[in-house]
């Protein structure tokens, strides 16, 4: 049995090792790198839209100041704050004045599809069990790609910063509007 074990072994060993591959030398090999998309080169903006950009900023960045700020429904302070709250808040601060609901609110502007959204603009959502009416609304405060980042009062965590992108704001998503 062991003998033919190693009859066996020293076959196979033969046949594999007497087998030469052909090997071509003359072919040139060409490596192909996929290049990554290249990033747009920024268009030189007009005084107009830098003071739009400038004024969107200075929103945003009042609006970040309450980040961490618990939910109180009808609250417009530290002590606690809803959506259209954060929002009536951080636009009344520079001095722009609005509707303090959030269905107002998503009368006001122009609508702008998603693919238009830039940064200060507003998102409106309908979150009710109805979905009836625009019941809340965010401030977005970044655009990345295909990423839409906003800020908002949310029943349960208070003031945070969301993603569009996430299932539950994207399904309850109703309009975008632009007010600057």
């Amino acid at each position: 049995m062991v003998l033919r074990v190693l009859c066996m072994l020293t076959l196979f060993f033969l046949v594999g090792c007497g087998a030469k591959k052909k090997r071509t030398y003359s072919k040139t090999r060409t490596v192909t790198v996929e290049a990554s998309p290249e990033e747009p080169i920024p268009e030189k903006k007009s005084k107009k839209e830098l003071r739009k950009n400038a004024e969107a900023e200075r929103i945003i960045s009042t609006a970040m100041t309450f980040s961490g700020t618990r939910y109180k429904f009808g609250g417009t302070t530290r002590k606690g704050m809803d959506c259209s709250g954060l929002v009536f808040v951080s636009l009344k601060e520079n001095d722009i004045e609005f509707p303090r609901v959030s269905y107002q609110m998503a009368e006001r502007g122009k609508r702008i599809k998603v693919a238009q959204v830039e940064k200060g603009d507003l998102l409106f959502f309908k979150t009710g069990k109805s979905g009836k009416r625009i019941n809340h609304v965010g401030l977005v405060v970044d655009v990345k790609r295909n990423e839409i980042k906003f800020i908002h009062a949310t029943t349960s965590r208070g003031v945070i910063v969301s993603s569009l992108r996430e299932g539950y704001w994207n399904h309850a998503f109703v309009k975008a509007m632009r007010i600057l």
